[in-house]
């Protein structure tokens, strides 16, 4: 969430670079936000003061009871009776303008980077590199849904049997190719120098809160009732909250993980020719890289992220587009996103498989995620994460790109992860 201090220092700009480049008018949240906080210190001077005089009361009501002049101590004593009162009212005024403060905020979406294009939907995001696709098109393709049938690779009725319309089964060298991608990118990240970890699937809400997810996607993730816990749309939250109500050293930064996980979102409304096959699943796998790092180096570390990102893309031989997402299309705990996506030959359509942002602090405000300089300062880190990378989409365009008359081709960077280089 952004900062009481950004708010307080000029909220119209706030209000006014989030309406010109998200489109999204905050005003009255932000309004509200900023007369809650005035009101909240001025209830803090009151009972500083209050506080004081009942220090200075209880010296005197001491004084007097030593003396023996017990009438005057009573008098004093019925005045401090009034102003606990008054203090506790005033404490729960506090505490109710605190909780007001910290709801609103939750609504808040981040402040964008200034090189976000403004924009009100996909449409205006910006074409940073784009592939010629024009040799790859070619109507007698399959989609892949068509060569997963061909092949026995991945059956969608039979996930439907089992759980319902979004949970495929994978079989055989279908399986295979999966487990070979997963295994392939966690490889790559390792010699990058990401840590790996395998982390919970399941969190709690204040991990949700922590990343931001909730309350904003919460219609989005599959809840667990009985225990209060969610099912992670993404290993980004887990790994994160590792670090939450934690003050790091700096001299430990950059901090950087990489997390394997199945990925869980209900995915709600979505229907038609767009969620066939793997284009939109309720579970699917994905290979996540997450950092920690000092905002002077954010950005420099979410191009070397962009950078690792394509260079997988271009191993697997794929066409691509890197995009630049516009502030309508940008997430809400985002300041800045590149998107990756991959070209599907047998639907002849873009397929989103990365998202790379930057959170500033939006992230480690919630999450109370802090450093110490070496003048022993501490301050809020900077959090970023992106796809290294999802895969059904991958999936998706990986065999379409390489189908031929007998078969499907295996890029050569897979080979040696699958035992075999075709199905």
């Amino acid at each position: 969430m952004l900062p009481i201090q950004k708010i307080r220092a000029d909220k119209d700009l706030i209000i006014q670079k989030i309406f010109e480049i998200r489109k999204q008018d905050v005003s009255s949240q932000i309004n509200e936000v900023y007369n809650l906080d005035l009101k909240k210190r001025e209830t803090q001077t009151i009972l500083d003061e209050l506080s004081s005089r009942m220090n200075t009361l209880s010296s005197k009501i001491g004084l007097l009871y030593k003396n023996g002049d017990i009438e005057k101590a009573n008098i004093l004593k019925s005045e401090t009776s009034e102003l606990k009162e008054k203090i506790k009212d005033l404490k729960s005024s506090f505490i109710d303008s605190e909780n007001s403060i910290k709801e609103l905020l939750y609504q808040i979406p981040n402040l964008p980077h200034e090189s976000v294009p403004s924009g009100k939907s996909e449409s205006d995001n910006e074409i940073v590199y784009s592939t010629n696709i024009d040799e790859h098109k070619n109507q007698s393709l399959l989609p892949h849904w068509d060569l997963c049938n061909k092949y026995n690779l991945i059956d969608f009725e039979l996930g439907v049997k089992i759980t319902g319309a979004g949970f495929p089964v994978y079989i055989g060298k279908g399986a295979i190719l999966q487990r070979a991608l997963i295994q392939f990118f966690l490889n790559e990240a390792n010699k990058q120098g990401f840590q790996e970890l395998l982390v919970p699937h399941l969190v709690n809400e204040k991990s949700g809160y922590g990343t931001g997810q909730l309350p904003d996607k919460e219609g989005q993730m599959y809840h667990a009732t009985n225990d209060d816990l969610y099912l992670i749309p993404t290993a980004e939250v887990p790994i994160t909250n590792i670090y939450r109500d934690e003050i790091i050293e700096e001299d430990r930064l950059p901090i950087k993980h990489v997390g394997y996980t199945p990925c869980f979102r209900r995915e709600a409304g979505s229907y038609g020719k767009e969620v066939r096959g793997l284009n939109r699943l309720h579970q699917f796998d994905k290979v996540e890289i997450v950092q920690i790092t000092r905002p002077s180096e954010s950005y420099q570390t979410l191009e070397n992220m962009v950078s690792y990102v394509e260079t997988l893309i271009q191993k697997l031989e794929l066409p691509y587009r890197k995009l630049k997402l516009c502030g309508g299309d940008l997430g809400f705990t985002s300041a800045l996103t590149y998107d990756f996506e991959t070209y599907s030959v047998g639907q002849d359509k873009w397929l989103e498989v990365s998202s790379i942002s930057n959170f500033e602090t939006f992230q480690s405000n919630r999450l109370k995620l802090r450093y110490r300089n070496k003048n022993r300062e501490i301050n809020l880190a900077h959090t970023l994460n992106g796809s290294a990378l999802a895969l059904p989409r991958i999936m998706a365009s990986l065999l379409e790109l390489n189908q031929d008359n007998d078969g499907i081709r295996i890029p050569k960077v897979l080979q040696s992860y699958t035992g075999f280089d075709k199905i």
